[in-house]
């Protein structure tokens, strides 16, 4: 075999070797993920891109106010905020979140509810009056979009289970200018 010829199949080596490497890290560990809608906003605006971690579930369950992307249906994954976790008890009243009776103070939604001073911004419920259960069930989490006022979320969709979730929102990487670790 002649030196160029090696040398070629040398690279077709290499390039094999990375696309291989590549395709393991997105199938079972990050994956991109366009958003589209305005539910999230003002944290994440429609059109732009994340990477999500799908690895960190598997050891972990998911926490409270993570941004998780999760199976809304056949064909679509929604992304939104985890609200409730196993075993808690919620409502939203005067605007306030109470998770197992304290309250919380949301303030990744202070910039937005500001244009909305004087109206309500989250309307109140209770999870049994969204679901007739009390408690959100072992196995499952309860999520909210962030523009509550225009979010298809679990006040409609229901509790989502844990094997639904794809994994957690870390990256913005577009638009490039918005670069930066998911809160």
């Amino acid at each position: 075999m002649s030196s160029v010829a090696r040398e070629v199949l040398d690279w077709v080596k290499t390039f094999a070797i990375v696309i291989l490497i590549v395709l393991i890290v997105r199938t079972f560990f990050f994956a991109n993920y366009m958003v589209h809608g305005e539910s999230m906003m003002p944290t994440i605006q429609s059109g732009e891109r994340l990477i999500i971690n799908k690895i960190g579930y598997e050891f972990s369950e998911p926490t409270r106010f993570d941004l998780v992307v999760f199976h809304a249906t056949e064909d679509s994954d929604y992304i939104k905020r985890v609200i409730g976790l196993p075993g808690d008890e919620l409502r939203v009243e005067d605007d306030i979140l109470y998770i197992n009776g304290e309250a919380y103070d949301e303030e990744y939604l202070d910039d937005w509810r500001a244009g909305f001073e004087g109206e309500t911004y989250t309307p109140d419920f209770t999870l049994e009056e969204l679901t007739g259960q009390i408690e959100v069930p072992e196995n499952h989490i309860f999520v909210l979009g962030d523009n509550r006022r225009n979010s298809l979320d679990s006040r409609q969709l229901g509790f989502i289970p844990f094997e639904d979730v794809v994994g957690k929102a870390n990256v913005r990487y577009w638009p490039v200018s918005e670069f930066s670790f998911v809160r």
